[in-house]
């Protein structure tokens, strides 16, 4: 995983768009992506295939418009080797802490995700309002706030309740 997804249509399109001697400033290289392979071959095609230059902005030794020469540029592939492993391993630790941290959330009773949405009285009312056909499905949602998905959710569980207890 990592911040910039090279295969999402803005940073294609980006890459149609840029040509030879165009610079692409980047803010930091961990923004630019967190996997090392990724990170060197979007560099190298970018650098190399469409002779774009790029300046990582936060770091003056990865910037391709000032070392051209042999000393400059292999200082900068070996700058960019070194940081961007170091981009890809500080993300591995970011996801082990979270995960990590996760667990611990969970053996805790921590509950992810949306709150279950609970069978009220008011929706009680309103459903027999609605089974009686005094009240449209549409004007049923509104009254009780709730979108289609959800209510018809909840008619299904609040049927099935009334299935067992007369069972």
């Amino acid at each position: 995983m990592c911040i910039l997804n090279f295969d999402r249509v803005q940073y294609q399109l980006l890459k149609r768009i840029i040509r030879k001697g165009d610079v692409l400033y980047i803010h930091s290289l961990d923004r630019f992506g967190r996997n090392k392979e990724e990170i060197l071959h979007e560099w190298n095609d970018l650098t190399k295939n469409i002779e774009a230059d790029i300046v990582v902005m936060d770091m003056p030794l990865l910037d391709t418009t000032q070392y051209k020469d042999s000393l400059g540029t292999f200082i900068a592939d070996l700058v960019l080797q070194i940081l961007s492993w170091m981009a890809e391993e500080e993300r591995e630790r970011i996801r082990k802490r979270q995960r990590e941290g996760i667990d611990v959330a969970l053996k805790n009773g921590v509950a992810f995700g949306r709150p279950k949405v609970q069978i009220t009285e008011e929706f009680e009312e309103v459903y027999h309002r609605w089974k009686s056909g005094e009240l449209t499905a549409v004007k049923t949602m509104q009254e009780v706030g709730l979108k289609k998905t959800t209510f018809y959710k909840l008619v299904r569980e609040y049927e099935r309740g009334i299935k067992n207890k007369t069972i």
